[in-house]
């Protein structure tokens, strides 16, 4: 597993990060972070959009979900079977966006391993760089000559915070009570409990994980939580 991990996930992708700085080395490494991070974000958009459309649909269908529940309040395993029946008859596959996650979680793992490295990205790896890769003379760590990437930035922290409070609350659903029930089920109050938690309590994880690491992970995080963003509105304003 190991192998195959490096061979086609990590080796590549580290090698178009070093072999860009080669061709470019006028390009500090941190602009590179973030082109190559767009990059792959781009690369899987297909998969990505359609988890998107898919966590969509499920909102759409959430009024007709919720009516259910309060009909078969008493009957749980009618209830089970109304909602999967609706499922297919609006074409909704409700573990889809699951899926197509999971499918993307080991490229974006690449992906930070490659920004991320105990000995640090200015120490190259040519044991892994391809022939044809040209392998650069320096590594300029200065971001736009504002800050070292390669050092703990506690400013680029509070944005990696700032932007993961946004993405959930721009991707993640709200979760409310059905109407008609005035307490709700524990299995709805559960949801609500877990989605204000992601929301407010991972921000702050994500900040102490950001200042506990270079700079140039905090910048890869906020990339990615910057597209995720614009990602949702396109989509959604593409649906509309």
């Amino acid at each position: 597993m190991s192998y195959l991990f490096h061979t086609f996930l990590y080796n590549p992708l580290y090698n178009v990060f070093i072999g860009t700085i080669g061709l470019f080395p006028w390009i500090d490494a941190g602009i590179v972070v973030i082109l190559l991070t767009i990059l792959v974000k781009l690369i899987l958009f297909p998969l990505s959009r359609r988890s998107v459309i898919s966590q969509i649909e499920l909102k759409m269908i959430q009024p007709d979900i919720d009516a259910i529940k309060i009909k078969y309040k008493n009957n749980k395993q009618e209830q089970t079977i109304k909602i999967m029946a609706l499922y297919k008859e609006k074409g909704v596959n409700p573990f889809a966006g699951i899926f197509l996650t999971l499918i993307q979680i080991p490229i974006l793992i690449a992906l930070y391993w490659v920004f991320y490295s105990k000995t640090g990205i200015t120490n190259i790896n040519t044991d892994i760089l391809y022939s044809f890769v040209h392998v650069p003379q320096h590594i300029n760590t200065m971001f736009l000559g504002l800050f070292d990437i390669t050092h703990k930035n506690t400013i680029l922290a509070v944005l990696v915070g700032i932007g993961q409070y946004l993405q959930i609350r721009f991707t993640m659903p709200a979760n409310k009570t059905p109407d008609g029930s005035k307490e709700g089920g524990f299995k709805e109050e559960l949801a609500k409990s877990m989605s204000t938690q992601m929301q407010y309590v991972m921000p702050i994880m994500m900040f102490f994980i950001a200042m506990s690491f270079q700079a140039v992970v905090a910048l890869y995080l906020i990339t990615s939580s910057v597209f995720a963003i614009g990602q949702e509105l396109y989509v959604r304003k593409r649906l509309k």
